[in-house]
């Protein structure tokens, strides 16, 4: 482990989290990148990267120019210590339960793939683009067939709704833990795992806005796949993604067709066997050659998250939503989240989210939007002062330009 990161976080001795130990122990870690002049607010998105990421990727980059071909001993070697890594974030049994992968889409289309036959797969409408997107794709292609469960009328998904839809016949149910949108944490999910098997159904479970912001324990989840990756919570950037399988999908009889020559038994044996041996329980969905600068991309944050704990993390990260709440209240504005039902940042909905995210920028606060949401995510490095000048700003850019129906209406009845 980084030895600066080690020492920062050991000062700390364990004690929760405040904005005081925080700037004086963990924000030095993030010296670059907090020399903007912005209030960061996109977390949720985008996650801030520690000073140590950039000599990471030195450090890979390095053993390219000095060992050349040679240095694939240590790219390999740190392509283990990514997936023990997020092994342990997750709570994976066996380490070659993690597949390292570009993208969760990507690790989507494994499972897509390696399914026999045309899988009837069961989705909700409120899924990452990147996955509604390739559902819908493989479905016009009639590879898949699809089905779909809409919101309640209070906009929530709940499992008992896709459970219902188990009894029509169905391979494989897609679902997020927390909600892309606004943030809703689907609970449960144990219980649907355990409907989805008694139907002969499989459970792949989305994560990305979970790992790093509540604790994921994929043995008691007792899904068969969760997909995520490093770009938000875990501060590891793009391509820094994985795909887990279960133990008793490892042992069943599901062979991947997304696979490649690094999945061979003898990867430079250069034996050419046919059909191809493959490597052993997850080894076999590895694929070709592997991007190995992500692997040291996404090191530091892994690391720190681990460092500091989850558990630590969300009860500070809840601290400053709970502010963060009071705070746009007090400007006049209503927001989702900040509780147990919610994940880490908060929800507004706005009529023209992605405009006034925009003008929100122009005055230094950095957000984003998501259709009629304006999402708001601070993390731990974020100050009190922060959250009252964003809380501020977005109070009188919504009061220039007059009330906001979805303001008026849709939080009347706070989740």
């Amino acid at each position: 482990m980084n030895t600066s990161i080690e020492e920062a976080i050991h000062k700390l001795a364990g004690t929760p989290l405040d904005e005081q130990n925080v700037q004086q122990h963990i924000a030095p870690l993030f010296s670059r990148v907090r020399a903007k002049d912005r209030i960061y607010l996109a977390n949720h998105s985008l996650g801030r990267p520690l000073d140590q990421m950039a000599d990471d990727v030195r450090e890979a980059t390095a053993l390219w120019e000095s060992k050349l071909g040679d240095a694939w001993d240590e790219w390999l070697a740190e392509q283990e210590a990514f997936r023990a890594r997020l092994a342990t974030l997750i709570r994976a049994p066996r380490v070659d339960c993690i597949v390292p992968k570009t993208s969760a889409g990507q690790g989507l289309r494994t499972v897509l793939n390696a399914l026999p036959g045309r899988p009837r797969v069961l989705s909700t409408r409120g899924e990452f683009d990147s996955i509604d997107l390739l559902l819908k794709h493989y479905a016009s292609l009639g590879r898949i067939e699809m089905r779909w469960v809409e919101a309640d009328a209070t906009g929530t998904f709940h499992v008992g709704q896709l459970i219902e839809q188990l009894r029509t016949g169905i391979d494989l149910v897609v679902i997020s833990q927390v909600m892309f949108m606004d943030g809703q944490i689907i609970h449960h999910l144990a219980t649907l795992a355990d409907a989805c098997h008694a139907a002969g159904a499989k459970l792949l479970v989305d994560a990305y806005h979970a790992i790093g912001v509540i604790p994921v324990d994929v043995a008691e989840m007792r899904a068969d796949f969760v997909i995520g990756g490093s770009y938000k919570y875990l501060r590891g950037g793009p391509g820094a993604c994985f795909l887990y399988l279960s133990p008793d999908v490892l042992n069943s009889d599901l062979r991947p067709l997304d696979t490649g020559w690094f999945a061979r038994e003898n990867t430079f044996g250069y034996e050419r066997h046919d059909p191809p041996l493959l490597r052993a329980g997850g080894d076999a969905f590895l694929e070709a050659t592997p991007p190995v600068l992500t692997y040291y991309q996404a090191r530091s944050g892994q690391q720190f998250t681990l460092s500091v704990g989850v558990d630590r993390l969300r009860v500070y990260g809840r601290e400053l939503l709970s502010r963060l709440k009071e705070y746009l209240r007090d400007a006049g504005v209503k927001a989702i989240g900040g509780d147990d039902d919610h994940g880490a940042f908060l929800a507004i909905p706005l009529e023209g989210a992605a405009d006034i995210a925009a003008k929100l920028a122009e005055r230094g606060v950095i957000a984003d939007a998501r259709g009629d949401w304006l999402r708001l995510c601070p993390d731990c490095l974020t100050r009190d002062e922060e959250l009252r000048a964003a809380s501020s700003a977005l109070g009188e850019l919504l009061k220039r330009q007059g009330a906001n129906r979805l303001q008026s209406e849709a939080v009347a009845d706070e989740k």
